[in-house]
């Protein structure tokens, strides 16, 4: 699964505009590992083929990257099983984040993750809802896959207090988008129609 899964980065990654170093493809592998094996007990992601979770879970995820200046701080809401920030901390190693995730049992994942990808001293995880947690230090805020996202959106937009977000979703989020009149711009991820990262000014 693993040769699957690096097959999937090296053949898909241009589609992303990404060309990968082949140690940070080796780390993304390990990660790719880790998340399969924990993911039969925590639920982190739902079935995929190797390739899949490449294009879907890592690919995807590094979308962000353009978005990141040099040094940024950044919080990801609901991380789960730290997507985007993980793949994003392991390509960029000028990039901190905060990982916020309310289910206990995912930031023990999130603990142990950030321990085996030597990502501990550039990652601060904190276990609990988005808006009990402070970003005061985060420049920029993401979220991929917050449940009920669309019903959470005009409390995020407070609790983000004018920070840049990037927010992945569907047509379903543009409408809530649209509904909270905020400005914003969208990119269509490669290889799919539906899925979309949200550039909020």
């Amino acid at each position: 699964m693993r040769n699957e899964f690096i097959d999937g980065i090296k053949n898909n990654q241009a589609e992303f505009g990404l060309k990968l170093a082949d140690d940070a493809i080796e780390i993304l592998a390990d990660y790719f590992e880790l998340v399969q094996e924990h993911t039969p007990i925590l639920h982190l992601v739902g079935p995929s083929t190797p390739e899949e979770f490449a294009i879907r879970h890592i690919l995807e995820s590094l979308t962000l990257l353009e978005f990141l200046p040099l040094n940024t701080n950044f919080a990801d809401v609901g991380t789960g099983a730290g997507l985007p920030s993980i793949p994003c901390l392991i390509v960029r190693e000028d990039l901190k984040g905060v990982l916020i995730e309310s289910k206990k049992k995912k930031t023990k994942f999130l603990e142990l993750a950030a321990d085996r990808l030597k990502l501990k001293n550039r990652v601060r995880i904190l276990t609990r809802q988005f808006h009990e947690s402070d970003p005061a230090e985060c420049q920029i805020i993401t979220c991929r896959a917050l449940d009920k996202f669309t019903e959470k959106l005009a409390r995020m937009l407070r609790w983000s207090m004018r920070r840049k977000l990037l927010l992945f979703g569907g047509p379903n989020l543009r409408d809530a988008l649209e509904t909270q009149k905020v400005r914003f711009e969208e990119k269509l991820m490669p290889l799919s129609e539906q899925r979309f990262l949200y550039i909020l000014k």
